[in-house]
């Protein structure tokens, strides 16, 4: 791949780079792509945009209009996008759509408890179970994690702090605008030391979310005291 990428079995790290940074989970077809100042022009259809603002100010173009994006912001769009001014990444995941939405800044911290003393915030969630998502995961200060897996790729950057990410292959150091693609079943942990760290990791699936059968404007329509949800003949089929 391109020049300024440490490789391992389980983890893929790259130093700044613009333009294609990366394909990726072949299961969940999602490209990496990377801006710094210049314009990236992305068209494509049916395909869905994440992205997330690392420094100073973007100019995203969709077709839901023209929005400016400070540090910390993120975002969802389809098909045609353009961003351009400020550095960011994008995910490009295939055969998707989503809900367009802009967000952020991010929160210093995540709201929920992850594992190991780690917190994590869902900043996009799951249009429907087994869509993407975006999620911001903070690391305190002294954090060792357990070693673990995942069962598809987890994409992202380090947007404060520091720390490293162990595997069986060594050590890889994380600082700020550091990229990174963790291959599914890829066995890694991280680490911060007096440094707590944020990172924003992009999920290609999800076991979570709305299904037809189970989502709030439904489960909470009563008809006679019992949820819509529990009565298949008013369904809508």
């Amino acid at each position: 791949m391109a020049d300024g990428m440490i490789r391992t079995q389980n983890f893929f790290a790259f130093d700044w780079l613009t333009g294609k940074v990366a394909d990726c989970d072949p299961n969940f077809p999602t490209t990496l792509y990377a801006w710094d100042g210049e314009v990236l022009d992305l068209k494509a259809v049916d395909t869905a945009f994440f992205g997330f603002v690392q420094e100073g100010d973007a100019v995203l173009t969709t077709s839901s209009g023209t929005f400016t994006l400070g540090a910390g912001m993120y975002f969802s769009a389809n098909n045609v996008l353009s961003v351009k001014g400020g550095k960011g990444i994008v995910m490009a995941r295939e055969n998707h759509q989503a809900f367009f939405m802009v967000g952020g800044p991010v929160e210093e911290k995540g709201r929920l408890k992850y594992i190991d003393g780690c917190t994590d915030s869902l900043l996009i969630s799951p249009v429907k179970e087994g869509d993407p998502c975006l999620n911001l995961l903070f690391f305190p200060p002294g954090i060792d994690q357990t070693p673990h897996t995942h069962p598809s790729d987890r994409i992202g950057v380090v947007f404060s702090g520091k720390g490293e990410c162990e595997t069986p292959e060594g050590i890889t150091q994380l600082e700020p605008g550091v990229m990174f693609r963790i291959p599914y079943e890829g066995n890694h942990k991280f680490r911060t030391f007096d440094s707590e760290m944020r990172v924003i990791a992009y999920h290609p699936d999800s076991d979570f979310g709305p299904q037809d059968e189970d989502h709030p404007m439904i489960n909470r329509t009563m008809v006679d005291g019992v949820s819509a949800s529990k009565i298949d003949a008013i369904r809508t089929k």
